[in-house]
């Protein structure tokens, strides 16, 4: 059993088109691989500008099949670097059926699973319900060479019970590719707040779960008509002490390679053990909504 491993986060920007954003992650793969990385990870929608900042039609025609022509190239580069491949795309699962899918491609080239986002948001700027479907897949864990991988994509990581169910599902360590920023007109009042938040967030499902968490996010202003958002970066590696071991800054790109001790797993749990210590009889109501008051 492997006990120390490098993962690799790229943290980058869209440059716009999609073959300059695949040229852009095959380069920047490469670079994570030759620094030792083994399981390498690209931000949420990676091949497009966020297009979710507006309702319309005509994106659809980015959705693609998985596997389909894109998703072969990437198996082909991770079968060539020897590494295992956590990439997010928009796919079209069949006619007017889209999701937002994460795919694990492993050393050999081979997909091992697909994860679909279960949670999916519907905020200003944030218009995803009207291209995603809800995941239908449940959460899980995926055992690679190089360790078990959980993956889940940005608004799961504000959901402990994505977290929590994964890492039950024996996940070693957390993904959440990510497309998260700022609001500009908010960013004065509310930008240090929301950014505290989502790094507590990321550190909170760390140290309930004792597992690593990675979280990889993208950075640059995006517009779209009257809309715009700045990603605010901060793409991190969290042990399962809550401890933040790797993080990249707010505003440029950057490649984070982190060397994971599993080990640190075994330790968290035997001085927190918040797994054994559940009483599971009584969170059924968990599965309900709010009441009235």
């Amino acid at each position: 059993m492997i006990k120390k491993i490098k993962i690799g986060l790229i943290q980058s920007r869209s440059l716009g088109t999609i073959q300059s954003n695949i040229d852009l992650a095959i380069k920047n793969i490469k670079k994570a691989a030759k620094k030792k990385a083994k399981i390498i990870c690209l931000p949420e929608l990676f091949l497009t500008n966020y297009f979710c900042q507006t309702e319309s039609h005509s994106n659809f025609k980015l959705a693609e099949k998985i596997p389909g022509t894109t998703s072969r190239i990437f198996c082909d580069l991770a079968k060539e670097l020897g590494v295992v491949l956590n990439i997010t795309m928009f796919e079209k699962k069949t006619s007017g059926f889209y999701h937002n899918t994460s795919i694990i491609i492993n050393e050999n080239g081979n997909i091992l699973s697909k994860y679909r986002k279960m949670h999916i948001p519907d905020d200003p700027g944030y218009y995803e319900k009207f291209y995603f479907s809800p995941g239908d897949l449940g959460f899980k864990s995926v055992k690679t060479k190089f360790g078990k991988i959980g993956p889940l994509i940005c608004w799961d990581q504000w959901f402990p019970e994505a977290a929590r169910l994964t890492a039950l599902k024996g996940a070693q360590i957390i993904f959440y590719p990510t497309a998260i920023g700022w609001h500009p007109k908010e960013k004065r009042k509310f930008g240090k707040s929301q950014l505290d938040s989502w790094i507590t967030m990321q550190k909170s499902h760390a140290i309930a779960n004792g597992t690593y968490v990675a979280a990889i996010n993208r950075v640059g202003v995006e517009t779209k008509g009257k809309k715009k958002i700045e990603f605010w970066g901060n793409s991190m590696v969290i042990d399962p002490s809550g401890k933040v071991i790797a993080k990249a800054g707010n505003n440029k790109e950057d490649i984070l390679v982190c060397e994971i001790d599993y080990k640190k797993i075994d330790t968290a749990r035997q001085h927190w053990p918040f797994l054994r210590d559940r009483r599971t009889e009584f969170y059924k109501n968990i599965l309900k909504n709010p009441q009235d008051e």
